[in-house]
């Protein structure tokens, strides 16, 4: 069941790729709230985040971003990752995606190694979503399904939201790539003096792009009528060119 699931993803986003039609997007993840001392202190980007991405003209590896139909409804769905492979320094980080209007349809998300994509080898995450699924932002968090990336590998991940079982080459997907890096010792001893507000400019300016936007959806989850965060994760989302997923932060302010 496994393997049919993983090439009905790949045969889908090779359909979407020659069309050149893409879209796709759902699993909240839980973050700790802070104080409201914290809050007052700490929510809020001290500085503006600039993403230097070190991959800078590298072949595009995202795939998604195009307007098209889950049944009657017009819809786009996004990954939240750069145009390149996107760089993480947790074992088990958190992704995030974007769907432009609530599914009342099926969503699968897979994550495939590419050290080895012989036919014999299996996906690390494969999750079938229930709907409905709300519109916007929502996470995949890789340490609750125990998911930890090897060092130096890239993956691939999708999310694809399925209008008819029966005809998988009409799904929206989107996808991007990943690839866990270490931590220097110039950015560990920053993040030391740091506080929870600055991490996201941190890790943007070093072109860490996962824990950039993670640390900064965190903050978002634990003050979500924060203006200023908003804005701020939808001026990182534009340096990427996920401008639709920007417009819809700056609608919620």
């Amino acid at each position: 069941m496994r393997k049919a699931l993983t090439e009905r993803i790949l045969v889908t986003v090779a359909a979407m790729l020659v069309s050149g039609a893409v879209g796709a997007g759902k699993e909240a993840v839980k973050v700790a709230q802070l104080s409201t001392d914290e809050k007052k202190t700490e929510s809020t980007p001290s500085a503006a985040i600039t993403y230097k991405a070190p991959l800078r003209g590298a072949p595009a590896t995202r795939v998604g971003g195009g307007t098209r139909s889950v049944g009657t409804m017009p819809m786009t769905v996004l990954v939240l990752a750069p145009n390149e492979t996107g760089f993480t320094t947790r074992d088990m980080p958190t992704l995030y995606w974007y769907v432009s209007e609530g599914l009342n349809h099926p969503v699968e998300l897979t994550l495939i190694s590419l050290e080895s994509l012989d036919a014999a080898s299996k996906p690390a995450v494969e999750l079938k979503l229930n709907p409905p699924t709300r519109a916007g932002v929502h996470a995949l968090s890789l340490a609750q399904h125990n998911i930890v990336l090897k060092p130096g590998v890239e993956y691939q991940w999708f999310v694809a939201a399925v209008g008819n079982p029966a005809q998988r080459s009409n799904d929206v997907v989107a996808g991007g790539t990943i690839k866990r890096i270490a931590e220097t010792d110039a950015v560990h001893a920053r993040l030391k003096e740091v506080p929870a507000a600055g991490r996201p400019a941190l890790y943007a300016g070093e072109g860490i792009w996962y824990d950039a936007i993670d640390e900064l959806s965190k903050l978002i989850n634990a003050e979500p009528a924060n203006r200023q965060l908003r804005e701020s994760r939808a001026a990182l989302l534009e340096q990427v060119g996920l401008a639709e997923a920007a417009a819809f932060d700056r609608a919620l302010r």
